[in-house]
């Protein structure tokens, strides 16, 4: 990889999350190209934001703190994509629905995205202009030596209705997804080694996530339905955080709820049918917040890597003589913020 900041590299990076944007965003930013790949129809990864009939769900990520000053600099450029949640995130649940003492107090600052957490990374994939490119709903299979250009790598990928297509002439290429898919494609791609086993040390758990709409109910008058706080950590078996959607700045005012499993009731219940899944969070999360109305809207999404047990240990894995490179947040941890550092630095490792 030609590290001369006066020569324009084309880079292909796999994965529109936090980090892949971050990442793509730095490089063009810089005077590069990038090629950003994104197997969904979205942007965004686990910022995530879930539309319907009664207004908007975060279903991935629920809020974002800001410690590094790298990060802190970045989110005051885009005051319009994130405001302060003044949810009090501080009330712990525990399994009969009692509030209990937390155990620290949360002194941080919680942000979301505005409209939705989403928006924060979509606003900053705006910066990939032409000659730059975003390519959604395609799923990159293969990674190999360009047939053509000597020193450059070329990708296979698929998409919709099996589309298949091959896009080369890259200088180097990143991928920023979850580390178990990160090995299996560079298993499958039959490079680097020493990566795979690397990998293959992380340890991220599951999380199953509930969403609920009670259109009856709308703020700011709460008398009707529901506790009178909007986010807690919850000790019940089953659910882990519970929030209140409409709390939210930005937010339509219909009464929305997201629950997130715990990570040992979803590991448990990965293979469950998702409306067995849906019934059981419902009873739980009347159970903690003691509202047992029968909401009009009830949705689900399984999140396979949500939450790093075991982190890489180190912000990102570069080669630079091969081009090749890896970051996401399970580099360092689980927090949007990890994501961010990872993708930045991996970034200026290119540069």
């Amino acid at each position: 990889m030609n590290k001369s900041p006066r020569i324009r590299q084309h880079v292909a990076v796999i994965g529109a999350g936090m980090a892949g944007v971050t990442c793509a965003r730095t490089l063009v930013q810089a005077g590069h190209t990038v090629t950003l790949f994104e197997k969904n129809a979205g942007l965004g990864g686990r910022m995530a934001t879930r539309d319907s009939a009664f207004g908007s769900f975060d279903h991935g990520a629920q809020y974002f703190t800001a410690r590094d000053p790298r990060f802190v600099m970045a989110l005051e450029t885009s005051p319009t994509l994130v405001k302060r949640w003044s949810a009090n995130t501080v009330q712990v649940i525990d399994e009969a629905g009692q509030i209990t003492p937390p155990s620290t107090p949360v002194s941080e600052a919680h942000w979301v995205g505005v409209p939705g957490m989403k928006s924060l990374v979509a606003g900053w994939a705006q910066d990939l202009k032409a000659p730059s490119q975003i390519e959604l709903q395609t799923r990159v299979t293969l990674i190999e030596h360009d047939a053509v250009k000597p020193g450059h790598w070329q990708l296979h990928t698929e998409g919709p209705d099996d589309a298949r297509h091959v896009f080369s002439g890259f200088n180097a290429v990143l991928l920023a997804i979850p580390s178990t898919q990160a090995q299996s494609l560079l298993q499958n791609s039959k490079l680097t080694d020493g990566w795979v086993t690397q990998l293959g040390g992380v340890v991220t758990a599951p999380c199953w996530t509930l969403m609920v709409a009670f259109p009856q109910a709308m703020q700011p008058d709460l008398s009707t339905l529901g506790p009178q706080w909007s986010a807690a950590r919850s000790k019940h078996h089953r659910i882990a955080w519970v929030a209140r959607e409409s709390s939210k700045p930005g937010r339509s005012p219909i009464e929305r709820w997201t629950v997130q499993a715990s990570a040992e009731w979803s590991q448990e219940h990965l293979q469950d049918d998702p409306a067995r899944v849906e019934a059981k969070l419902l009873k739980a999360f009347g159970e903690v917040t003691g509202i047992h109305a029968e909401p009009s809207h009830v949705d689900s999404q399984r999140w396979l890597y949500a939450k790093t047990s075991k982190p890489l240990g180190q912000s990102h894995l570069i080669n630079v003589d091969q081009g090749l490179g890896v970051c996401g947040d399970w580099c360092l941890g689980y927090r949007v913020e990890d994501a961010f550092v990872s993708g930045l630095e991996l970034a200026l490792a290119v540069l």
